[in-house]
């Protein structure tokens, strides 16, 4: 487990002061796949980076569950969908390479290199520079690269840019393999869809804060604030409307959309039951429930 407490981080912009990150705390588990979200300018670039050491926070700290601070020996990442790949390098070429360079030896980094070109299912290609593979093969080079020292927290920042389907689906595979082998993974990314089926646990962040921790995504619906769609057999009952109207609800063609469960009660009270055609709850989307928690209440 790894314990992010209390980071912040200020950046000039001008002559003003901008938080980007502001007090912000969570943990990370072994074996549990994160996603770290929300929108852009939230600030997850910046905590990413703070968490992987590449920026000091100003205050705060990244321990270990033995309460050491978390450093490279622990930590891995892949940072804004960059590969950091040499093109002119050979997919083994470039693990035995980063290998070495962070540490292993010559012997360690090549039967390292072996066990990821297996595992990354590249075994293939081992001998093929990396700048012809697919963008998808390059993105689990680049994933394989980062697990060369065999870090106990994997930081992955947007992994399926730019990648198709297939390849998706085979850098998921891997990823759910290295979450079986108890390797903590953070993502972070704009396709929900991939945070919805991967994570075991959604964090969110706005402006630098977080806003909402441990939602399970596959559970976050039956959380969520359910709404109701009424459909009535005629739209002119006159102490219905004027219901309607003090609420802000529109009726279109007798069907009124995004009623709050607390006003039901007081809308069917001056409607025959007879008029009513149907009542269906509204089921919320993942993405919906996101923007809820992600949109600040400005917006």
């Amino acid at each position: 487990m790894f314990h992010i407490k209390n980071i912040v981080k200020h950046y000039k912009s001008g002559s003003d002061v901008v938080k980007a990150v502001d007090d912000l705390s969570f943990d990370i588990n072994s074996g549990e796949i994160l996603a770290f979200l929300g929108l852009n300018g939230a600030g997850k670039t910046t905590a990413i980076k703070i968490i992987a050491g590449l920026v000091d926070a100003d205050s705060g700290s990244v321990e270990t569950a033995q309460g050491e601070r978390a450093g490279v020996l622990h930590i891995s990442a892949l940072l804004d969908g960059h590969r950091n790949l040499y093109a002119r390098m050979t997919c083994r070429e470039n693990l035995e390479y980063f290998g070495v360079l962070r540490g292993l030896s010559i012997s360690k980094a090549e039967s390292r290199a072996e066990e990821l070109l297996e595992f990354f299912g590249l075994k293939d290609k081992a001998e093929v520079f990396a700048q012809k593979l697919s963008r998808g093969m390059q993105q689990r080079l680049a994933v394989s690269v980062a697990m060369m020292q065999e870090p106990k927290l994997l930081l992955l920042d947007e992994p399926t840019l730019g990648i198709d389907y297939e390849n998706t689906q085979l850098l998921i595979e891997a990823l759910q393999k290295l979450k079986s082998e108890g390797v903590a993974i953070l993502i972070t990314t704009h396709e929900l869809s991939i945070a919805e089926n991967l994570a075991d646990r959604v964090t969110i962040i706005r402006e630098g804060k977080l806003v909402a921790d441990n939602i399970n995504p596959r559970s976050l619906q039956q959380e969520a604030t359910y709404h109701y769609q009424l459909v009535l057999e005629d739209g002119e009952c006159p102490e219905f409307k004027a219901l309607a109207n003090e609420y802000e609800l529109s009726i279109v063609d007798n069907s009124v959309d995004s009623i709050d469960q607390s006003l039901l009660p007081e809308l069917l009270s001056v409607i025959n039951p007879a008029k009513i055609i149907s009542l269906t709850k509204q089921q919320p989307s993942f993405e919906q429930i996101f923007l809820e928690h992600a949109r600040s209440s400005s917006c």
